[in-house]
């Protein structure tokens, strides 16, 4: 753990700031550091743009390439082996790529127990209520994301709810369970929940996105009436959040914020999304080292299969297909962590493992409607789970949803001819086991 501690020491200290008093206009701040980097509303508003600026970071490339890769939608066209690895489920603890997500995760997280250990300790005469309240509540938000990327990637990882100051405050910190991780979630989604207001933001954590994110996590651990009913409250939401139509309107033209939109990741002009470098061709000025293979174009460009999907896709002058969710320029394309898509399709899976049939059919129509689909012939438990599974895949094609769905479901196994079950969880990185004699490997590395 040393060196996720140096790591941060480096980092934690660099805050966004911004003049005009909008998160997303944030602009490197010199070093704040120590007990007096949160005094009063206007450093407890830079720090959590810090918070805000290290999520972005994890979520550029390295967390989401793992999840990419992991799956069977995207091919590596690059010629990095580490990269491979993730492909062919043989990933060393030796891989960059697990090391950088894990230290960058471990970031975001000492940024929020700053932000929550120092806001809490400001008083009334400095900052408002109202104001403590949303910062905290956003900190655990993004803590607790934090957490849920870290479990479902590695299992029970070290719980740190502290901030770290010195490079030795958390060394010998065990590994806690899987279901200790998912509880740590769980209870910083409660503190959020409780300390958030029922806006709508799809920038910043708002109650509403903490109601995202648990019936996300209610999924994940087979509680399908709690998936069902935080899924309803924002479907049943109509006034914000809707299934545009055609599927392309949440991501072509340059929008951002659509009412698609539950939750993303703003990037601007300063701070650009490297996403898009790694999706497009040469001729737009990118690598394509990530691409769709050739089982994953196939399915969206079938009409009666992508239907409005097909968008996701486009051939270079080289006759070559490239990914065009990410494709702007500058590259201020948002990242897409939660959309009503997959409210719906949350709840259709929850209502069909509760074997309500005809729910879980409306559900998994709303969203192949507006891909321009006919509605499903699914008509037991069974069909209408891997209908499911079908469409998510499809549906976030793009986006970092189909590992984790196969890992989730039990399904990887088969789908991705995994013979190892221990390869479903990915190594602890080598260099935290060699400064720190408390954390202990995954199985199977």
């Amino acid at each position: 753990m040393k060196n996720i501690l140096t790591y941060i020491a480096a980092f934690f200290s660099i805050i966004s700031f911004t003049a005009c008093n909008k998160f997303l206009d944030v602009q490197p701040r010199a070093s704040i550091s120590g007990e007096n980097i949160i005094v009063d509303e206007t450093s407890a508003n830079a720090a959590l743009n810090g918070v805000y600026s290290a999520l972005r970071s994890y979520y550029s490339v390295d967390f989401q390439s793992i999840a990419y890769l992991s799956g069977d939608n995207i091919e590596w066209t690059g010629s990095q082996s580490q990269v491979q690895e993730f492909i062919n489920h043989q990933v060393n603890a030796e891989n960059s790529t697990v090391g950088s997500t894990w230290k960058g995760i471990y970031v975001a997280i000492n940024r929020a127990n700053q932000v929550i250990k120092n806001v809490s300790e400001l008083g009334e005469d400095v900052i408002s209520r109202n104001v403590r309240d949303r910062i905290a509540g956003e900190a655990y938000f993004i803590r607790a994301l934090a957490y849920f990327d870290l479990v479902r990637t590695w299992g029970g990882v070290p719980l740190i709810t502290e901030p770290t100051l010195d490079v030795d405050d958390n060394a010998g910190i065990a590994r806690s369970s899987a279901e200790a991780t998912y509880a740590q979630v769980l209870a910083d989604l409660n503190q959020a929940e409780a300390l958030l207001s029922e806006s709508t933001n799809r920038f910043q954590a708002t109650r509403k996105t903490v109601w995202a994110l648990k019936a996300r996590y209610y999924l994940y651990n087979k509680n399908w009436q709690e998936a069902i009913d935080y899924a309803t409250r924002l479907i049943d939401d109509r006034a914000n959040y809707e299934l545009l139509n055609p599927y392309y309107a949440f991501f072509a033209n340059g929008v951002t914020g659509t009412r698609e939109s539950v939750f993303e990741i703003f990037y601007n002009a300063n701070e650009l999304n490297p996403h898009r470098g790694q999706w497009q061709p040469q001729q737009n000025g990118g690598t394509r080292q990530w691409a769709p293979n050739t089982t994953f174009v196939n399915l969206v460009n079938d009409p009666e299969i992508g239907g409005s999907r097909n968008a996701l896709v486009a051939r270079d002058n080289q006759n070559r297909w490239y990914g065009n969710l990410y494709y702007r320029s500058p590259a201020t394309d948002p990242t897409y962590v939660i959309r009503i898509a997959e409210l719906y399709l949350i709840r259709a899976e929850a209502f069909s493992e509760l074997n309500e049939i005809e729910a879980a059919r409306a559900d998994l129509n709303a969203v192949r409607t507006r891909a321009g689909l006919a509605n499903t012939n699914a008509a037991n438990r069974e069909d209408l789970l891997l209908a499911i599974e079908n469409e998510r895949r499809l549906e976030f094609g793009l986006e970092a949803h189909r590992w984790f769905d196969l890992v989730r479901t039990g399904r990887a196994a088969s789908v991705l001819n995994i013979s190892d079950p221990n390869k479903l969880l990915l190594p602890l990185p080598a260099e935290q086991l060699l400064t720190d004699d408390a954390l202990e490997q995954n199985l199977g590395y």
